[in-house]
């Protein structure tokens, strides 16, 4: 594919179980700092797994007026919250672009999962009356987007996608190949998921792919570890500003990365279980590549989905020994869910965050609670200490329910 313009990186946001912010969710993974504890937000002694990343310091108040919480769902909070770190973080006010060139796409995988239960129990109890005004505002999928869009007045591109785990990935994508054709100069593009509500958790209890360690929450989490037994649901947010690489050169931005190569690819084969062969998860790695100009011996770390789950850490290894052959043993690899569990919709714009600042920072964060190697999952995963490494290119793999794949590949940016 010939690549029309070139697509930077230029802001960063995320709200994470580790950290209100880039700056403390990175502080977090480079020290290896835990995410996982029993669950607060609801009583979930009744639930099969009892844990969960939970956002603990974020005070929406902070970043919005009490006017404008009421009428926001959590995840909706989320990420008009980390629109604001983004586009600061880019340097990019009001008034300093074209607003009719700068777009978002924000996915999500469940909504409004709070105002949806809230909404229920309340109709439940009084019938028709008990739906308020703002419930649809609420809950759709796109009213985070929506709501980023009117606040900052972008009146460019604007959509909002639902592909499960690998939204954020795909959101981040789609916004890339949206400045690559030319229909954008700047997207806001990510993820935001606040689904630790008692429905939603206990769905998820009953797809029998959690952990059940409740008595040691914050190992439950152990990405390609011998005894890992299911992930660890969280919460939260990730934002990526990209930009049409003239137009962040003529406004003189820090660039952090060059987003490189996208790849989206569907197994097409179970609801929830990836496919046995990886072949899914084989050809979206190899597409990315190819769609980067680069080869296998050039990636030099991979953020992996890694889920703590049996099926998944082992079909993803098996993914990237047949993608990277020999250079596989040679690659660093690493799980951010190993420390703010999986964020649903949003993991993969975290992690896409996660691994722009490993590239930007030559420190690759660890994988923690990597105990016992499985002799099934033979790679170098950066077990529990964070390691200083260059490199010149990195990839982020996300894989959702329903047999979604995403990969993007970045690169050190360089004229």
């Amino acid at each position: 594919m010939h690549h029309q313009r070139r697509v930077v990186v230029t802001g960063l946001a995320a709200i994470t179980p580790i950290g209100v912010g880039v700056d403390a969710t990175w502080d977090g993974l480079v020290t290896g700092k835990n995410g996982i504890s029993r669950i607060t937000h609801f009583d979930p002694s009744q639930h099969r797994s009892q844990m969960a990343g939970e956002i603990t310091d974020f005070r929406p108040e902070d970043w919005m007026d009490t006017k404008s919480v009421r009428r926001m769902d959590r995840v909706m909070q989320f990420g008009l919250a980390a629109s604001k770190m983004a586009l600061a973080d880019a340097g990019l006010e009001r008034g300093a672009y074209d607003p009719t060139r700068a777009g978002v796409i924000i996915g999500s995988g469940i909504g409004g999962s709070y105002t949806i239960e809230e909404g229920c129990a309340s109709f439940a109890e009084k019938g028709p009356r008990g739906a308020g005004p703002f419930f649809v505002s609420k809950v759709l999928v796109n009213m985070t987007a929506c709501v980023v869009s009117i606040e900052h007045g972008l009146k460019g591109p604007l959509t909002a996608l639902s592909v499960a785990c690998s939204t954020g990935a795909n959101a981040v994508g789609d916004a890339f190949r949206v400045i690559e054709r030319g229909d954008a100069d700047i997207m806001v593009a990510g993820a935001s998921e606040a689904c630790l509500t008692p429905v939603a958790y206990a769905g998820f209890c009953a797809t029998r792919s959690m952990s059940t360690r409740n008595d040691d929450p914050s190992r439950a989490s152990r990405p390609f570890d011998k005894h890992r037994d299911g992930f660890v649901m969280g919460e939260g947010v990730g934002l990526a500003i990209l930009e049409d690489l003239e137009h962040a050169k003529r406004r003189g931005a820090r660039i952090y990365a060059e987003l490189a190569g996208y790849g989206n690819t569907a197994d097409a084969y179970h609801f929830t279980a990836p496919e046995p062969d990886g072949d899914g998860m084989i050809r979206v790695m190899q597409a990315a590549l190819e769609d980067a100009a680069l080869a296998p011996a050039d990636i030099g770390y991979i953020n992996a989905h890694g889920t703590s789950t049996v099926l998944n850490d082992r079909t993803e290894t098996l993914a990237i020994q047949r993608v990277f052959g020999e250079s596989a043993q040679k690659l660093k690899i690493s799980s951010t869910k190993s420390m703010i569990g999986h964020l649903m919709a949003a993991a993969g714009a975290v992690e896409f965050v996660a691994t722009v600042m490993c590239l930007h920072t030559g420190t690759i964060h660890p994988t923690i609670n990597y105990e016992e190697p499985d002799p099934d999952c033979p790679l170098d995963y950066v077990p529990q200490e964070a390691r200083e490494a260059v490199f010149d290119a990195a990839m982020s793999n996300s894989f959702g329910f329903g047999g979604g794949n995403a990969c993007l590949a970045i690169k050190r940016y360089g004229d």
